[in-house]
């Protein structure tokens, strides 16, 4: 940019661009979880009825089960795949291009959904899922990582936190919109699953007018005066001395280093624990069966005793429940520290799972008991959403260095994908198998994650990257001396304190 009219802006322009990236971002990925529960119904009778025409069989409950729980945990496996190509991608096309290109998965996808039902074919649907996955993994990692290197200093808590405000708001929006009077009806599913496409397309329309992240251009890039051209759009103003200094300062620092890999970071003791924490936490983020609510909420509220109904309106409250969280989460962060909000959030969750479980299994003797349950989902999502979902996204940037940060992302993120993948294929068997103790494995995963929390992981809030580093430091070296240290780790305190934080 080289007119001044065009490097004129506002600090307007940061907040338009976080919605901007979070519409075809974050929002994509809780959108796209709430859709798939209002046409459960009809997509089985879908399944069951091109089984009959092409080969003249009729399956069996569990065989529909099977093939419908392939088709939403599928879903997990693309965004398993996105998290893996994201880095290599921010890489090579830089942040912003990086999310423009990832709605050609979107809209791929958003395709195939809506010509399936006339095709009579229920693997485009799963081929869908696949491509929207890879969608919501790439955003996933990229999202955080543009609004980190964007935003100032005072707001980059705030608007990396925005992140899981946008998925839950992405919850609250795909249950609006699934209803019957809307798109959830038998008539309407393919199109409910094509509707995707419309945040897609708002990004294209708009993220192309934001600058690129500054840090990106002047570190990967070199370009010196496009980076304080993004500055002085993002900031409102002209560029700080300041601000400019610490990015050329990280510019001299990272000269010459490459990005670590995922893989080694498994053999690199100076980031064990560090490791450690960001693959429980990560993986419990998703093994705690808050997002199986979302994909099955339909199977969990007449375990409930919640009539069909009433069930697709009760289900808007449980997205309402995470997104009025997220909000407070984002609000208390930084007054009560990460590790604070996280082992509470866990330990709360473990409550509730307890209570949930009692309710259902009275839920026979006394009549109020199914309202208890109710109630008690209502909760556990809010815990969710008061701790795990806000503070998870963003513990890797707190304690892991610049050259370590992207692998520690893809590591993340994979673990994420994974275990939601895996919970939802055995959370509908779970639900037949156990009945009303379906919560007790996930309440022991949450109070097992609270007592690791508690234990093992420092708080970071409102700490420099150089002392939550020594902290890490005497775990990774426990029983060695200084000098061992020193010569050992790679972090070297007073100079990774000017690596990028979100």
């Amino acid at each position: 940019m080289t007119t001044s009219g065009m490097q004129k802006g506002s600090p307007l322009t940061l907040v338009l661009m976080v919605a901007s990236a979070a519409i075809g971002g974050t929002l994509q990925y809780g959108y796209n979880l709430a859709i798939m529960n209002a046409p459960t119904t009809f997509i089985q009778t879908f399944i069951n009825e091109t089984f009959l025409q092409r080969w003249d069989i009729q399956l069996e409950d569990y065989q529909v089960t099977l093939v419908w729980t392939i088709i939403v945990s599928i879903f997990s496996l693309g965004g398993f795949a996105g998290a893996l190509i994201a880095g290599p991608m921010t890489i090579r096309f830089g942040r912003k291009k990086c999310l423009l290109l990832n709605n050609v998965f979107l809209m791929s996808g958003a395709l195939l959904a809506l010509t399936s039902r006339a095709a009579r074919s229920f693997e485009m649907i799963i081929l869908s899922r696949v491509l929207i996955g890879i969608n919501a993994g790439i955003s996933m990692n990229v999202q955080p990582m543009y609004f980190g290197e964007s935003a100032p200093k005072h707001l980059r808590g705030a608007i990396s936190l925005s992140s899981a405000v946008f998925t839950a708001f992405g919850v609250v929006l795909g249950q609006v919109v699934g209803l019957r009077e809307i798109l959830g009806g038998e008539s309407c599913w393919q199109y409910l699953l094509a509707s995707n496409a419309i945040p897609g397309f708002i990004q294209l329309l708009t993220l192309p007018w934001f600058p690129e992240s500054p840090r990106y251009l002047l570190i990967d890039r070199g370009d010196k005066e496009a980076c304080i051209n993004a500055l002085r759009r993002l900031r409102g103003c002209e560029v700080q001395s300041s601000e400019l200094n610490e990015i050329l300062q990280e510019q001299a620092e990272t000269k010459g280093m490459r990005p670590k890999r995922p893989w080694e970071l498994f053999s690199d003791r100076s980031v064990r624990w560090q490791l450690i924490s960001v693959i429980i936490i990560s993986s419990a983020m998703q093994l705690c069966g808050n997002d199986s609510i979302y994909f099955y909420a339909s199977y969990v509220f007449k375990e409930a005793g919640i009539s069909d109904d009433q069930i697709q309106y009760v289900t808007i409250g449980t997205g309402t429940c995470e997104f009025t969280a997220c909000i407070m989460c984002n609000l208390l962060v930084e007054r009560k520290g990460r590790r604070f909000m996280l082992m509470g959030g866990f330990l709360l969750m473990t409550i509730w799972a307890i209570v949930f479980t009692i309710a259902l299994s009275f839920e026979q003797y006394v009549s109020w008991m199914p309202y208890l349950s109710m109630a008690c989902i209502f909760t556990y999502i809010l815990s969710f959403g008061m701790g795990p979902a806000g503070v998870t996204g963003v513990l890797p940037t707190e304690i892991f260095n610049q050259t370590a940060r992207p692998a520690a992302y893809m590591i993340a993120g994979s673990m994420m994908w994974l275990n939601l993948f895996i919970v939802g294929m055995i959370f509908p068997f779970l639900v037949s198998g156990l009945s009303e103790y379906c919560f007790v494995p996930f309440g022991a995963i949450c109070l097992s994650s609270a007592l690791y929390i508690g234990l093992f992981l420092p708080e970071t809030k409102g700490k420099s990257l150089s002392v939550i580093t020594s902290e890490f430091h005497k775990m990774n070296f426990k029983g060695q001396n200084d000098k061992s240290l020193e010569l050992q780790t790679q972090y070297t305190l007073g100079e990774v304190c000017l690596s990028t934080a979100l």
